[in-house]
């Protein structure tokens, strides 16, 4: 009996020796290799993360790299960063490539930048390794910029803008789409306070220059290094040997239209003029017919005053016939004067 019952407890303590096993074995691991490496995390600290459902692997393995770099990250930090959802391999890696740069990072910032959305790693490498913008961007449905210069002539343009991350305006700074907008914006200025097109394509680097000292940066995420024109063109003659022809001879058609517009305005205008003046003849011939019609009136009235005789109507009447008799036998006159 006593032999049977110490087969039992030699059982039973067996089974839970192999428990206890199972349970630390799956730490043991983790927790020599973070001991070997000078970056100890405690295994009480592995179980509590393992109950807290913190992937453990990536915490020893983020605190081993750091400790590597120089850098000694408490494990409680990288487990709180965990926890509120953010990288902390990018992170780390964020970090170990701004202290190799000669960058200053705090955790805290980092971290903070991380949480925000921001990719940290990419924009410690753009700061390290300034990246290249096109204006505008290749997914616009615009391929280039469309600006009119002071004469009339429109011209597409292309930049290229070299920036680097600000990374103390990380947080709440604008984006790309912003530095893209300004810059399309101030490019689009410059060419249409040009006198001509030929300033322009003469000196593109002056558009540059002006857009590169509007201050386009303030505000953003980035620091603007530079802004290229890459590409710059007449538009409508991108294929054509002469543009200054094309362009004179387009023009010639343009005065050429605009002038028979104002010889059709003033021909419009004399027409106009025209016809009021016949309106105005019109005018002052009703008025002598009213005239006229008066005059039977007032003898009448004269006659009925007693200021008028019938022998003064007879006189009035034979100087009336004699008159016409005169000006017919002058008019034939002037015919035959013609006529010959």
């Amino acid at each position: 009996m006593p032999n049977a019952f110490l087969i039992v407890v030699l059982i039973v303590v067996g089974l839970v020796a192999l428990i206890l096993l199972f349970l630390v074995g799956q730490f043991i691991n983790l927790y020599i290799q973070a001991l070997v490496s000078d970056a100890r995390v405690g295994m009480l600290e592995l179980v509590g993360m393992r109950l807290r459902k913190v992937d453990i692997r990536t915490i020893v393995f983020s605190r081993i790299r750091a400790k590597k770099a120089g850098m000694a990250i408490p494990t409680n930090e990288l487990e709180s960063h965990y926890m509120a959802g953010g990288r902390v391999p990018n992170v780390v890696s964020a970090l170990i490539s701004a202290k190799k740069a000669g960058i200053e990072l705090p955790w805290g910032v980092a971290t903070a930048i991380d949480l925000a959305g921001r990719d940290i790693l990419d924009a410690v490498n753009t700061s390290v390794n300034p990246k290249v913008i096109d204006c505008p961007d290749n997914n616009s449905p615009m391929d280039r910029l469309d600006a009119v210069a002071k004469d009339g002539i429109r011209l597409l343009c292309k930049a290229r803008v070299t920036v680097r991350t600000n990374l103390a305006s990380l947080v709440g700074g604008a984006g790309e789409e912003t530095v893209i907008a300004r810059v399309g914006q101030a490019i689009v200025s410059a060419i249409g306070s040009a006198p001509t097109y030929k300033n322009v394509l003469e000196n593109p680097d002056e558009i540059a220059h002006r857009a590169l000292s509007s201050g386009l940066d303030s505000g953003t995420a980035f620091e603007i290094l530079s802004v290229d024109i890459a590409d710059i063109s007449v538009a409508g003659v991108d294929r054509e040997a002469n543009v200054g022809a094309k362009l004179q001879a387009e023009q010639a058609e343009a005065d050429k239209h605009r002038f028979q517009a104002e010889a059709e305005k003033r021909r419009a205008m004399a027409v106009a003029q025209e016809q009021e003046y016949m309106a105005e003849i019109q005018k002052n011939k009703a008025q002598v017919v009213l005239a006229e019609a008066e005059v039977p009136k007032a003898m009448a009235e004269a006659f009925r005053s007693g200021n008028m005789g019938i022998m003064d109507y007879y006189r009035m009447k034979n100087i009336q016939s004699d008159t016409n008799m005169r000006s017919s036998i002058a008019g034939d006159q002037e015919d035959s004067i013609r006529d010959k």
